[in-house]
């Protein structure tokens, strides 16, 4: 990519797992500034309704199977953008450096001589189980997590994760983008040693008003799948933190229904 003058700065913005008042203060105050937006589809009603009322809104999710604009397209525009506004926003659901390309985004904006900064949000690995009374870690069930992306590549699924090491290497394993691959992954975590009565949940639209969860262990899951109709998005907790739950739910962090609130 050629050199460019530009007049603005873009910001690479976490914007959260979905409940708004999980989304920071410097994120916050940068979609109310901004003067362009380009947002994801996981990025929740709530916290658009904070954008600038000013601002250019662009549509830039992808869905499985369904893109509304290609990941290079996506770059030029923010670059296209950053010549002509002073702050162009790049908003993510989640965290931009976990499974949300920022990494490649920042990359391609550097070269192109375009000032970029990241402002971390919020994964949904973490925040998701932690509103369902799961912790990640616990001194008497696991002392290592590990995140992976379950997402298969275009066409046939080829798995290019180990999923031996990984099941060997962790105690808690968690899951981004894996439930229609479930039947692939699954025999692989088994196939390196893990019980078939391994506890799994898997949490869809984590910390809005529509979470929802299933439980159950490597041999029951994908037949609950099957017969709930569960879909993605969603992440899977692997591991025996996740029994956790039953005993910690009560103390959980509550989904509120933005309705009823204000982050102003």
């Amino acid at each position: 990519m050629s050199q460019c003058q530009c007049l603005g700065k873009v910001y690479l913005v976490g914007a959260g797992p979905g409940d708004p008042g999980l989304l920071t203060l410097k994120g916050k105050t940068l979609i109310e500034m901004a003067d362009v937006v380009i947002y994801d589809a996981l990025v929740s009603a709530p916290i658009l309704a904070m954008i600038n009322p000013h601002a250019e809104k662009i549509h830039a999710g992808k869905r499985r199977g369904r893109h509304s604009l290609l990941q290079t397209e996506t770059t030029q525009l923010l670059i296209e953008k950053a010549q002509t506004n002073a702050i162009v926003v790049r908003l993510k659901g989640g965290d931009p450096f976990i499974f949300g390309r920022g990494g490649e985004e920042m990359e391609d904006l550097i070269k192109a001589g375009i000032p970029v900064e990241i402002v971390p949000g919020i994964t949904s690995g973490v925040a998701a189980p932690a509103y369902l009374g799961i912790p990640l870690t616990h001194r008497n069930y696991s002392s290592s997590v590990t995140f992976v992306t379950g997402h298969e590549s275009v066409g046939k699924y080829r798995p290019k994760i180990d999923w031996q090491a990984i099941a060997k290497g962790s105690e808690t394993i968690i899951i981004y983008m894996g439930v229609h691959n479930l039947p692939q992954i699954i025999p692989q975590l088994q196939k390196a040693g893990l019980s078939p009565e391994t506890p799994i949940a898997l949490i869809r639209w984590g910390t809005c008003p529509q979470q929802d969860h299933l439980i159950g262990t490597l041999s029951t899951i994908i037949e609950q799948v099957t017969l709930t109709g569960f879909e993605a998005p969603a992440i899977a907790v692997i591991g025996s933190v996740v029994n956790l739950h039953q005993i910690l739910a009560s103390g959980a962090a509550q989904v509120i229904d933005p309705q009823n609130i204000s982050y102003n």
